[in-house]
């Protein structure tokens, strides 16, 4: 069974790399970010189209290659939960939390018994044919699945030390599209209610031990903030990797 390294890094107050898949069906791209150095790869299943066999051979070739596959549920449901961590996710992504009772029984689902509510289906398969016991394995499970809570509304902000207070959150993703939209200056990141309400929630992470954390679109706006303490931090995804390097080629290739 493999330890969560992501999880043991921020916990140590290291950067993290990752990025977002969620539109290209290949398992092969995750060995590609593994090779080109991120840590991480959330599996978006909010917004992505994927289906629960893709999610599945992506999260194991993930775990073959050393990039942390994270799981962006589509809502807070336990079948959603549970199920994706069942492919082999190390890690889940809640979207849209606003509510700590609905955040503390949302981190439930990720953990078994005596500390959660997650119930047992794995198999040989999904603990590297590894020999162990059920406590073993619940022990293992228990210690290494990263919960992220996304914070993407004003009312989010406002309630974060709230939510963050939650037991068993171990980082934070700014969602910075739907919080530029709820703050009112939609797509403007730069914006000074962009920047003060997420300083304000790194600020609070630090507080409360939380690990502080942001998707960008740019590897500038990645180095703003990263610059800015943030340590959970992603940077564009799949898609829109490739269209931008195919875009720069046909350009420098052009006229």
């Amino acid at each position: 069974m493999k330890p969560n390294l992501v999880k043991c890094a921020l916990a140590r107050g290291e950067v993290q790399l990752g990025t977002g898949l969620g539109q290209l069906r290949s398992a092969e791209i995750p060995r590609m970010f593994a090779a080109a150095g991120f840590h991480w790869a959330f599996i978006d299943t909010e917004h992505g189209g994927f289906d629960l066999e893709t999610v599945q051979d992506i999260c194991r070739t993930s775990l073959m290659a050393g990039l942390c596959p994270i799981v962006r549920v589509a809502a807070l449901d336990y079948p959603l939960v549970a199920r994706a961590l069942d492919c082999g996710a190390q890690g889940v992504i809640f979207p849209r939390v606003e509510s700590p009772e609905l955040l503390e029984e949302a981190v439930s689902w990720t953990r078994f018994p005596p500390v959660g509510v997650r119930g047992y289906g794995l198999t040989a398969m999904q603990v590297d044919y590894e020999r162990a016991g059920f406590s073993e394995i619940i022990e293992h499970m228990n210690a290494n699945i990263l919960v992220v809570l996304q914070i993407e509304t004003r009312r989010a902000v406002e309630a974060r030390d709230e939510l963050l207070s939650v037991c068993g959150v171990d980082a934070v993703m700014v969602g910075p599209a739907d919080l530029s939209i709820s703050l009112g200056v939609p797509g403007d990141f730069q914006h000074p209610r962009m920047v003060e309400a997420m300083e304000a929630v790194r600020e609070s992470c630090l507080r409360k031990r939380v690990a502080p954390g942001t998707q960008t679109r740019s590897a500038a706006l990645a180095r703003f903030w990263k610059d800015r303490g943030m340590l959970f931090l992603g940077c564009s995804n799949d898609a829109a990797m490739l269209y931008e390097r195919a875009a720069e080629l046909v350009q420098a290739l052009s006229g």
